[in-house]
C-alpha cells in the first residue's frame, strides 16, 4: 500500500531524529497495512498535492490530517473518522496577543490549501486580519513566526499543542471550534476502502487508537470522540 503524506505534519507524521517516519498516523496506517497483509511505503507529497495524486492512482491513500468536508466528498471518497479536532491560533508568547481579537491588523500563516486556510479566508472579515501568508507545513511558518514576518499562525490545534508543549516561546492562545474530523482518503471506489474501514472498527474495538492518542497526545481520548467511537464511512 503506497501511503502519500504531507512529512513534516507532526504530531501525524514526520521524521525523527534518526530520519525515521513517525507519528500517529504512520502508525495506525502501518498496523492496518499489517492486518491486511501488506506492506506500506509512504511518499512524501505536500498537502495540496495529495488530492490529486489520490485520484491519479499515483498513490493508494493518503494521510495528513486531512478533514472530512463535503466538498472534498465530490471527489475523493474518506475512511471513518478517528480523531475530532478544531483550528487554534499560536502566537508568540511575548507578543501580548491573547485571542484572536489582538489579530486585528495583523499578519496570520495558514497552511495551504487546509481547513485553516479555509478557516481564515472566510472569516478575515470578522476577525479583521490584515493579510494571510500560506505555508507548506508547520516548520516553515514557525520559523517565520519567530523571525516575526507573520504575527500568528492559524493551524490545527493537536499539531501546535504538541509542537509548543517543550518550546516556552510560543503560546497556544485559542480553539477555534470547527467540528473537524480526520480520515485516511482514497480514490472514490477504492477497492481498498471498505477494507480499511473495517480494519478502523476492529482497532477502535481493541483500543487500539486510543492507545495510540496516549502515546502521541500524552491524555486519553474523550469517550464521545471518533478515537473511540465507530462511525460510518462519510457519504455526501
Amino acid at each position: 500500500m503506497k501511503v502519500g503524506a504531507n512529512i513534516g505534519n507532526v504530531p501525524w507524521e514526520f521524521q525523527d531524529a534518526k530520519g525515521e517516519t513517525v507519528g500517529f498516523e504512520v502508525d495506525l496506517v502501518k498496523e492496518i497495512g499489517k492486518r491486511l497483509g501488506m506492506d506500506v511505503t509512504f511518499v512524501n507529497i505536500p498537502f495540496t498535492g495529495l488530492f490529486a495524486a489520490v485520484q491519479s492512482g499515483q498513490i493508494d491513500a493518503a494521510v495528513s490530517s486531512i478533514t472530512i468536508t463535503k466538498k472534498r466528498l465530490e471527489s475523493v471518497a474518506f475512511a471513518q473518522p478517528y480523531y475530532d479536532s478544531d483550528q487554534s491560533l499560536t502566537v508568540k508568547a511575548d507578543s501580548g496577543i491573547t485571542s484572536l481579537k489582538g489579530m486585528s491588523g495583523k499578519v496570520a500563516g495558514v497552511d495551504t490549501g487546509s481547513t485553516g486556510d479555509m478557516w481564515a479566508t472566510k472569516h478575515m472579515d470578522e476577525t479583521k486580519i490584515s493579510d494571510i501568508r500560506k505555508y507548506e507545513g508547520l516548520s516553515p511558518a514557525m520559523l517565520d513566526l519567530a523571525a516575526g514576518r507573520i504575527d500568528g499562525y492559524i493551524s490545527d490545534i493537536p499539531a501546535l499543542q504538541y509542537y509548543v508543549k517543550d518550546k516556552p516561546t510560543y503560546k497556544v492562545v485559542e480553539r477555534i471550534p470547527t467540528g473537524e474530523q480526520y480520515s485516511i482518503m482514497m480514490a472514490k471506489g477504492s477497492p481498498l476502502l471498505p477494507k480499511v474501514n473495517d480494519e478502523i472498527t476492529k482497532l477502535k474495538d481493541e483500543g487500539f487508537i486510543a492507545k495510540l492518542h496516549e502515546k502521541w497526545f500524552g491524555a486519553k481520548p474523550e469517550a464521545t470522540t471518533s478515537t473511540v467511537m465507530k462511525a460510518e464511512m462519510p457519504k455526501l
